[in-house]
């Protein structure tokens, strides 16, 4: 289960959440940072990679294409990475359930 963590998410959080979620990756860490969302999106649906962002632009289309790749939204909006993290953990299991099936493109997070 690899995550990728979209420009506007801390790459420590690659670090921090490596014990749940160890294949996660940030956009920046693999020269994306500069990429347009249709790049990242072409690149997470080739390397198997759920997008994890703030951003709706994501969840947008999922909606429209379906997955993959899949794509977690945070709807906490910015906060410091610490509860970005909190947020991961607090809902591990129900990102891991997510990733594994096959009923949806996108899953909110508040």
């Amino acid at each position: 289960m690899k995550l990728l963590f979209d420009q506007n998410l801390s790459h420590r959080l690659c670090r921090m959440l490596a014990d749940i979620f160890p294949a996660t990756a940030q956009v920046k860490a693999l020269g994306l940072d500069q990429a347009s969302d249709d790049a990242i999106w072409d690149f997470a649906r080739r390397e198997s990679c759920t997008i994890v962002t703030l951003d709706a632009d994501f969840a947008e289309l999922a909606a429209l294409r379906g997955a993959p790749p899949k794509v977690i939204w945070l709807r906490c909006g910015n906060q410091p990475t610490r509860v970005v993290e909190r947020l991961m953990r607090d809902r591990a299991v129900l990102i891991t359930d997510f990733i594994e099936s096959h009923d949806a493109a996108c899953l909110e997070l508040y």
